[in-house]
């Protein structure tokens, strides 16, 4: 009767995991409802920059200052990879951020200047102020979820592991067991896999970054403005594979 031990094992794993999700998603929830009705009278107009931290965090910022820079011509970007400056004064803390980590010689490889640009102080500030007005996820709830998420994944596997250990075990009478013991673990395996569900169905709110009130707020971004700011909320909204120019999406698919 080994394989109960693994079967203990299996269920253990999987309450243990499932329990931290649902708690870790509760919290999430109820620390975004709060917000909600803190706020529920503001009414907040994003600009670009904030639109592109709720559609896809630091990185899709420094994508979209890097597309609005080489759009006014005051920075090349290179079908081969590379970031050439050609106006060196930022016109706004974001852009001074591309321009910093281009550095002196005022060229660079794009790849580490939009890691650099993505975690610089200016990107923390803008999403400071987008926590602090229920607009995004703080970075707590978002890394406690997916963490959770993981844990639960991780389960699932750790479930399927024991249950064919438990399968493989010699065992007297085993093949009239094997049936039964594959339905014991089925039963831990259909709760991880439901939790899994119930997670990607009912959140995080359609984004790692986004609160409930971001997605309401980001959803009035999409089709603003002349062709030129549509290109860049597209950017901002859906990455630089919406941009529209072959050799900008050349540039940033380099490597």
């Amino acid at each position: 009767m080994l394989w109960v031990l693994f079967l203990l094992l299996a269920w253990a794993a999987a309450g243990v995991s499932c329990a931290r999700l649902c708690l870790t998603s509760l919290r999430a929830a109820a620390a975004d409802t709060d917000a909600h009705a803190d706020r529920v009278h503001h009414c907040h107009r994003l600009t670009l920059y904030e639109a592109a931290f709720l559609s896809g965090g630091p990185a899709r910022v420094a994508d979209l200052t890097l597309v609005s820079m080489a759009r006014q011509r005051r920075l090349l970007l290179a079908h081969t990879g590379w970031a050439t400056v050609v106006d060196p004064d930022g016109r706004d803390e974001m852009e001074r951020s591309v321009i910093g980590a281009i550095g002196p010689g005022g060229q660079s490889r794009i790849a580490p200047v939009r890691r650099t640009a993505a975690a610089a102080e200016s990107v923390r500030r803008l999403s400071d102020r987008l926590v602090a007005a229920g607009l995004a996820v703080p970075d707590a709830a978002r890394t406690g979820v997916a963490d959770a998420v993981t844990q639960v994944r991780g389960a699932a596997l750790g479930v399927c592991g024991l249950g064919a250990l438990a399968l493989m075990l010699p065992s007297q009478g085993f093949e009239e067991q094997r049936l039964l013991i594959a339905l014991w673990f089925a039963l831990p395996l259909v709760l991880t896999l439901s939790c899994l569900v119930v997670a990607r169905v009912e959140g995080p709110w359609g984004t790692r970054w986004a609160s409930a009130e971001g997605m309401r707020v980001l959803g009035a971004v999409v089709g603003r403005g002349g062709s030129d700011v549509a290109d860049l909320v597209s950017v901002a909204v859906w990455g630089v594979g919406a941009v529209e120019s072959p050799e900008l999406r050349a540039a940033f698919d380099h490597r």
